[in-house]
């Protein structure tokens, strides 16, 4: 029976989270090999979801903790429910779930190079790519046909927001979490041409490591707990700081002809976050799977410089 109110809770999360509108660091991979040729422009625009299996699992045992927390008149003191709460609250700054919308622009600095901007919910992205094999051609003054490789550097910031649209806020007045994350990534692409040049689209595949550095805190107001002689004294803050790497595989498609195309992506990571200081000296760790859909249209504009 408990097994069945445990499901329950989760498809609850599910539920709460599909409403919510994602913020996180954009970690779906949807280049190819191919940069984007020099002088040329891509625009293009992202739906997707990130589905983070230790932050659904965290969260699923809230409910009744952010009942009590909120429904509680007078004072508040630290116990389990609390500290479930501020677990659910660190596991979803580790990595935000919910559904992901994003824009970005590509622009061919160099024969080999672009470079990229993305825009995603109040996440600011920069990012460079480097072709280190095949053509550098485009469809009107194309190359040798063959296999395309790359690889890039990805910056992604984003600060205390984190849960803004999440129901977690109902806790703020009196956990006030903040969290500030700042994600590099590094993906390694090869892909094949669909047509001349991905006149047509590609397909790709590859690997994509990244590393996140979180600093967050609590500044309790209104906690309290009980001290030795049974008078009651507000629980104290907590700053910390921690970074993880996390390792994932993915594959992408385009399709499309010569100026618009249709973008299918997915990219699973795993990763251990690692060990985390909370409230009253407690530690908890955190690890698992992230799969993260993604579905784009995107336009190809500008005179490009084609090489070989």
């Amino acid at each position: 029976m408990r097994s069945i109110f445990a499901s329950a809770n989760q498809w609850w999360v599910l539920v709460l989270l599909a409403l919510a509108a994602g913020c996180t660091a954009p970690r779906s991979v949807i280049n190819s090999g191919k940069v984007t040729p020099a002088g040329t422009f891509k625009a293009g625009v992202n739906f997707g979801g990130n589905i983070a299996t230790e932050p659904i699992s965290q969260l699923g045992d809230i409910k009744e903790a952010v009942v009590d927390a909120i429904s509680n008149k007078g004072d508040v003191y630290y116990d389990e429910q609390i500290d479930v709460a501020t677990k659910a609250m660190v596991a979803y700054a580790l990595d935000p779930v919910g559904p992901n919308f994003d824009f970005y622009l590509r622009y061919g600095l160099v024969p080999r190079v672009d470079v990229g901007y993305k825009y995603a919910a109040g996440v600011h992205v920069l990012d460079a790519m480097y072709q280190f094999m095949g053509s550098t051609g485009t469809p009107e003054s194309p190359g040798t046909d063959g296999w395309y490789g790359s690889f890039g550097l990805q910056y992604a910031g984003q600060s205390s927001d984190i849960l803004d649209k999440l129901y977690l806020t109902k806790l703020q007045p009196l956990l006030q979490f903040t969290a500030k994350r700042r994600d590099f990534t590094i993906p390694l692409i090869f892909s094949k041409s669909i047509g001349v040049e991905e006149e047509n689209g590609h397909f790709a595949f590859g690997a994509v490591y990244n590393h996140t550095f979180l600093e967050y805190g609590f500044a309790p107001s209104g906690l309290f707990k009980k001290v030795e002689d049974n008078s009651d004294v507000e629980v104290p803050s907590l700053a910390a700081k921690n970074n993880f790497p996390s390792f994932g595989l993915f594959m992408n498609a385009k399709f499309g002809f010569k100026f618009i195309y249709l973008l299918p992506a997915l990219s699973i990571y795993y990763q251990d976050y690692g060990t985390y200081k909370f409230l009253e000296g407690r530690e908890h760790s955190f690890s698992g799977m992230t799969f993260i859909p993604s579905l784009g249209l995107q336009a190809t504009f500008g005179k490009g410089r084609g090489g070989r």
